[in-house]
């Protein structure tokens, strides 16, 4: 059995960050994320500078990195002008967000979760006309910090909702990292009967249930999990939000679970070591701390 690592630190991990890393800087750890062995690398978001303005290099991030050997750069899209920008940077995959809570979603994206899915159901078949690969992110699955406990029910009305336009993976994301295994493994069973696309895990490590809930989501039918090198993140319109699952630990959890992941252990710790000594700080990451074992 293999599962897919999808390094979201250029974007997720860097858009919260206090540090501000030069353009140049973040090629270096997308370059880094490859050569370990994640080849899907969630490079940046074509979003308004004003709102997330860590990411305002997104079109000059591109013209970098669009050419790196074994890279699939993904470009985050909220609208049309974003993912037209994508289109002219040359990614080659785009994620779509719709947030199941109407309060979050329209901090996050100026608009209710109908008026999300509706905006990827329009935008969605001009992403694959251009032959972009096509992935959705649902937001806020597993709790709201606005609006408290979100019903599965309602996460698979958004996915049934969206199943007009076939995307080719649906990501169930605990945003504020507030889900537990069990939740998990409901939803991703619940989801996995109600489309065909593929499945993928985006989890923060908030309140420590990172990697258990990595765990349940691949035992659940995940084939892709979200992690960021170090476990830097975190949403900029979430109160008190931390990081992602971190990298290397997902990959030490995953491997010595007999699960292949493809990436590299030591060059994963090694890139958490590199984040590290760029800001200065020690990341949230553990592995990056105790090293692998045996």
């Amino acid at each position: 059995m293999s599962v897919e690592i999808v390094e979201v630190g250029p974007r997720d991990g860097l858009q919260n960050h206090p540090a501000t890393l030069p353009t140049e800087q973040k090629a270096e750890l997308v370059r880094r994320a490859v050569v370990a062995g994640s080849r899907r690398v969630e490079v940046t978001s074509f979003v308004n500078p004003a709102k997330v303005p860590k990411l305002a290099d997104a079109d000059e991030l591109m013209a970098i990195v669009r050419d790196e050997p074994d890279l699939v750069p993904i470009g985050l899209a909220m609208n049309e002008r974003g993912l037209n920008r994508a289109i002219a940077a040359r990614v080659a995959e785009v994620n779509f967000v719709v947030i199941v809570s109407d309060t979050f979603c329209r901090r996050n994206q100026g608009m209710s979760s109908a008026e999300a899915v509706a905006e990827v159901l329009r935008l969605l078949p001009m992403a694959r006309d251009h032959g972009l690969g096509t992935s959705v992110t649902i937001g806020a699955t597993f709790g709201c910090p606005f609006e408290g406990e979100i019903p599965l029910e309602r996460v698979l009305r958004v996915v049934d909702n969206l199943e007009p336009a076939a995307p080719d993976e649906v990501a169930l994301a605990d945003t504020i990292g507030v889900a537990v295994p069990s939740q998990v493994q409901r939803a991703f069973a619940a989801v996995r009967e109600r489309t065909s696309a593929n499945l993928r895990g985006h989890f923060h490590n908030t309140r420590n249930l990172g990697l258990a809930n990595v765990l349940a989501a691949v035992g659940a039918g995940a084939r892709a999990i979200d992690a960021s090198v170090g476990g830097i993140g975190g949403c900029p319109f979430a109160p008190a939000a931390t990081g992602n699952v971190a990298t290397e630990d997902v990959v030490y959890a995953l491997e010595r679970s007999g699960i292949s992941t493809g990436v590299s252990q030591d060059a994963a710790i090694d890139n958490a070591r590199w984040l590290s000594g760029v800001f200065g700080t020690q990341l949230p990451g553990m592995l990056s701390r105790s090293g692998g074992f045996p």
